[in-house]
């Protein structure tokens, strides 16, 4: 079984690694000062040419992107190709303001490509695999990134997209699948009902999951794999940079290795925009050196997360980033205190008689604001006494209030009850927004 994809690029050697990304920042810049008027003007305001990046220890000169700028150049206004050579556009799904329109030549798709090879090989995929595709296909990068990759390591890939979960479950049984790919919300979605339709992880031949898009905690991850008797792997990546693959887990799963050779990691603060050294918590800023068509640099992604460029023991040099802890800009403030979806999830998955199927409802009343979460609770506590889902909530609430350092209203709802998802799982509904 073949451990890397491209061993060459994975393993480089360090100071090898920083010549090449060098090398592919100073082009680049070059590229996006001569094509890209919106960026070029901003260069200049800070005062900065390309002939001031002589290499990625001048990166930090170079001013910062949005998904405000984004939005603001929307649609073509940070275009460095003509639309001639472009080939394929992908799209955020975004629910705010102008959604976000990237663009690819071949060699971005072919690239792309490439990096979901490394991440479906780093999984143990190889071509004797059936990759099962169920993030959703067309404007999304889910489908299409991970379906590409699998091509391209030469899986017999079965493009489901997502839902008619007993489809899913069907198709695995009779095609053998060996690797699924979706979110992890969708692949929890699947295990419950595998359990539901009455069989169990044996009888299908999964070994594999690649989960991404949306954050997932390690106490999903594990009730994922007990659910689906695999090993799960993450995959991250944004459509603005390309898709999933900018950056994947290997076996180790401490981390997911930075595709490197494409994109430049950072991590700042997210108040300042000041650059953080190794192992502090900040926000991840991406910037990517060979994309063509839409090279975007010093992007802000908004997650919060770790960089280490310790080996890791599977031998790749490239740095590793931590699973984001949550987003800067899905990060609630709740009377004054700042509440991540993530922390709840760790809470829940803890508790033998909940379920991790939840929703944050955030109100404000008489200038105050009100925060309450709901749980489902498992088919056995929902039929045990009221005495025990007394004790279940209160249970909750006192570890809540202790990670949160905020009291939130606890309500357990029957089995079922929360609609569950097929693609992203929605977790917040902010009743504050609409009376604002």
């Amino acid at each position: 079984m073949g451990k890397y994809w491209n061993e060459q690029i994975e393993c480089m050697d360090r100071d090898q690694m920083k010549a090449l990304q060098s090398e592919r920042l100073v082009k680049q810049v070059q590229h996006v000062w001569d094509n890209v008027p919106y960026y070029r003007k901003k260069m200049e305001e800070k005062g900065v040419t390309p002939q001031d990046i002589n290499g990625i220890e001048d990166l930090y000169k170079l001013p910062f992107l949005s998904k405000a700028d984004l939005r603001d150049a929307y649609p073509y206004g940070l275009l460095a190709k003509p639309l001639s050579e472009c080939v394929r556009i992908h799209s955020t799904s975004g629910t705010t303001g102008k959604r976000v329109v990237a663009f690819y030549t071949q060699n971005d798709v072919d690239m792309w490509e490439d990096c979901v090879a490394r991440a479906i090989t780093a999984a143990g995929g190889t071509n004797d695999d059936v990759c099962q595709v169920a993030y959703g296909y067309g404007l999304f990068t889910g489908g299409a990134g991970l379906h590409g990759g699998s091509h391209k390591v030469g899986c017999l890939t079965l493009p489901m997209s997502s839902g008619n979960t007993e489809r899913q479950i069907q198709f695995m049984q009779d095609l053998g699948a060996t690797i699924l790919c979706c979110t992890p919300s969708y692949a929890a979605y699947i295990g419950e009902t595998v359990k539901k339709m009455g069989l169990t992880p044996d009888d299908l031949k999964l070994k594999a999951g690649i989960f991404g898009a949306e954050p997932w905690t390690e106490e999903m991850r594990q009730q994922i794999q007990r659910s689906l008797g695999i090993k799960a792997y993450d995959i991250y990546g944004l459509t603005e940079s390309s898709g999933p693959g900018v950056a994947f887990e290997c076996e180790c799963q401490h981390g997911m290795h930075i595709n490197e050779d494409n994109f430049i990691a950072e991590i700042i603060n997210p108040e300042t925009g000041e650059v953080l050294p190794d192992g502090e918590k900040g926000e991840l800023v991406f910037t990517s050196i060979t994309k063509e068509a839409f090279p975007l640099l010093r992007y802000r992604t908004r997650d919060i997360c770790v960089l280490t460029r310790e080996k890791c023991s599977c031998g790749r040099t490239l740095v590793r980033m931590a699973k984001p802890m949550g987003r800067s800009d899905d990060m609630l403030i709740i009377r004054g205190v700042n509440v991540f979806p993530s922390q709840i999830e760790t809470v829940l998955l803890k508790m033998s008689n909940a379920t991790p199927n939840y929703q944050i409802v955030v109100g404000r009343e008489n200038n105050t604001d009100t925060f309450e979460i709901r749980v489902e609770i498992t088919d056995e506590m929902f039929n045990d006494t009221i005495r025990s889902i007394e004790e279940l909530e209160r249970k909750i609430s006192q570890d809540m209030l202790s990670v949160l350092g905020i009291k939130a209203k606890i309500r357990l709802v029957e089995p079922n009850s929360i609609p569950r998802s097929e693609g992203k799982a929605v977790r917040v509904i902010d009743n504050r927004k609409l009376l604002d």
